[in-house]
């Protein structure tokens, strides 16, 4: 028997497949979680040896461990490699390969980039280095969507400028959603994109898309004061011939510009909101169901917190939510941390200049600033005090004397990476990879 199969997290009862599978096993134990789910799908066979215990298990103690090593990270543990290319404007970027977990249980994280010089690229994080350059298209690429091991294997022409994207799996399969400059939002089959349904739902731009971690609920909303968001029943949009009409909820808070789904709790939204003629910021909570009295599903909506920000405290521009009930986000060099109720928990100093940007997932948080540095929070496990930690400092070391942030950049990170477009005040962007220190 395999060694690793008497690894003493397995213990006795731990349901292994059968010795007739053992080379199939071996051959799967070398494919990633995208790639289990695809198998599973071939036979049934193949199905019952990718669903194996052993195989998720295996795949969850390299996360584990790679979790951890983050968590523990200082700034040293971290080597800074910087595009040498002139890449010009840089926009949205995202990771190719998911959680950077690899065959070895190593550390690969890949990243996809938009430039202004309407390509795409891909980098390698670990080796600092250019994978692929795509060719210059006719137009500026303005949204970017990933899906791990996603090859690109077709086009889609569209009438109407593209707003928003969101891709995301089911046990279906890979969908993408587009919302488009006239209110509609169309869902999309990967990697073919077969046009499944368009359903039109504001009079205006459908500026964000937001699928829920179980992929049962979709938010869309626009900037437009007028719009009030949505929330729609997934089947309905990927099943569009069962359902006469899409099931949806309307948000009665206009003005809504930020959102985000509760990772633990996958049917509870988070919205940030702006209104009055001062204004005034505000979150709202809300938690959903979807009933079926009398065979007939209805979309059942229950706020169960609201509150505005004191008038101190400048309005912010990005928000992310831990467990059910805390929220956080920037304000001028200050990350606060609110209940959803709006009592005050934690308000993190040591920022030497504004947070220009947030990013938030149920393991870390990333603060970057105009000076290009980024500080690493991690949430602590089971929402317990102190809520989140502080974790390490990233400073920028680059050759470039004057960083400037302002605009709309991101920083991001799987887990052993973390990446940052740094903006410079008349100058191409420059892109910045720490990876940990295997």
């Amino acid at each position: 028997m395999n060694k690793c199969f008497n690894h003493p997290y397995f213990k006795e009862g731990y349901h292994l497949p059968s010795m007739k599978d053992s080379s199939r096993v071996k051959i799967f134990s070398y494919l990633d979680a995208f790639s289990l789910l695809q198998a599973s799908n071939v036979n049934k066979n193949w199905n019952k040896i990718a669903e194996s215990d052993f195989l998720w298990r295996r795949l969850f103690l390299h996360q584990t461990k790679q979790e951890r090593r983050m968590a523990c990270a200082q700034s040293e543990d971290f080597i800074y490699k910087e595009a040498a290319e002139n890449l010009g404007i840089l926009g949205p970027v995202a990771y190719l390969s998911g959680s950077g977990i690899t065959v070895d249980g190593q550390g690969k994280s890949i990243i996809c980039i938009v430039s202004s010089t309407c390509k795409l690229y891909t980098w390698d994080v670990q080796e600092g280095t250019m994978i692929w350059s795509s060719p210059a298209q006719q137009s500026n690429i303005t949204n970017l969507e990933t899906l791990p091991q996603m090859d690109p294997l077709a086009t889609c022409t569209i009438t109407r400028i593209c707003f928003s994207l969101k891709a995301f799996l089911t046990k279906d399969g890979p969908f993408l959603m587009m919302g488009d400059s006239d209110g509609n939002i169309h869902t999309f089959t990967m990697p073919e994109l077969r046009d499944i349904s368009k359903v039109h739902a504001f009079q205006y731009s459908v500026d964000l898309l937001l699928c829920s971690p179980d992929k049962k609920w979709v938010f869309a909303c626009g900037i437009h004061q007028h719009i009030l968001p949505k929330v729609f029943f997934t089947e309905c949009l990927l099943r569009p011939s069962e359902y006469s009409t899409p099931l949806y909820f309307t948000v009665p808070f206009a003005s809504c510009y930020r959102g985000c789904w509760t990772p633990r709790r996958e049917n509870r939204i988070t919205l940030m909101y702006r209104r009055g003629s001062q204004k005034k910021t505000g979150f709202t909570t809300f938690d959903l169901t979807a009933e079926s009295p009398w065979g007939r599903k209805d979309i059942q909506a229950h706020q169960i917190a609201s509150f505005l920000l004191p008038v101190h405290i400048d309005s912010p521009n990005w928000m992310g939510v831990g467990d059910g009930s805390i929220i956080v986000f920037e304000s001028g060099s200050y990350l606060f941390l609110f209940t959803v109720n709006g009592l005050m928990l934690q308000r993190f100093e040591g920022h030497q200049s504004t947070i220009s940007n947030i990013w938030v997932d149920s393991l870390h948080v990333l603060a970057a600033s105009v000076d290009g540095s980024i500080h690493v929070y991690m949430w602590e496990e089971g929402g317990h005090y102190p809520y989140l930690k502080r974790c390490c400092h990233l400073e920028y070391l680059g050759s470039s004397l004057t960083p400037s942030c302002n605009q709309v950049s991101r920083a991001i990170c799987d887990n052993v990476s973390i990446v940052r477009v740094v903006s410079r005040v008349h100058e191409s962007n420059i892109l910045v990879m720490y990876a940990l220190n295997s």
